[in-house]
């Protein structure tokens, strides 16, 4: 008997960005939807660190700039970014903001749309519950894409937010 094979979406290619001023967790993958279920496609995932005795404009300077050249070598259409949170200071509320002020102007500049979600929702659509360890986040992106080992900390978390917008929004449109 023939079987036919599921209808597959056109691909997207999204950018996860887990921001910060001196470690940025990025993650592409490509999504498509199918009939029955979203498929994920791991293609790279890594840490851009700045030197941490430069100024904070030179460092996300370093950042984006690092940012930028993957973008223009995986070309992705969409940025899925962690939103800001009440952090453990005043001061590290305000450099998550600059860093992610920062990426999102880049992913603004290079025509990507870019999306936000809570940390919360982060956990909850990737690992099942909102309060969900780093170390849980990253055993879970390694079973979603069949990876020998959980990825570096904000490296995993780039996936979680990309994989988070990729079934949010396989999820709105039904």
């Amino acid at each position: 008997m023939l079987q036919l094979a599921p209808q597959v979406s056109a691909r997207v290619r999204i950018l996860g960005v887990d921001p910060g001023t001196l470690r940025l967790g990025y993650a592409v993958i490509e999504a498509a939807r199918t009939r029955s279920h979203v498929e994920l496609h791991y293609l790279e995932c890594g840490v851009i660190a700045a030197p941490a005795r430069d100024d904070v404009a030179a460092r996300l300077f370093t950042i984006a700039s690092e940012l930028g050249g993957v973008i223009d070598e995986f070309a992705p259409r969409q940025c899925a970014i962690e939103r800001a949170f009440h952090g453990k200071s005043a001061a590290s509320a305000l450099a998550l903001g600059q860093a992610r002020g920062a990426m999102m102007l880049l992913a603004a500049q290079r025509g990507l749309s870019c999306h936000e979600y809570a940390p919360a929702t982060i956990k909850r659509v990737v690992a099942g519950h909102g309060a969900a360890t780093k170390q849980a986040i990253a055993l879970r992106v390694r079973q979603i894409f069949a990876l020998l080992q959980p990825p570096a900390s904000d490296a995993a978390d780039a996936l979680a937010i990309a994989c988070c917008h990729a079934l949010a929004t396989a999820a709105a449109q039904g």
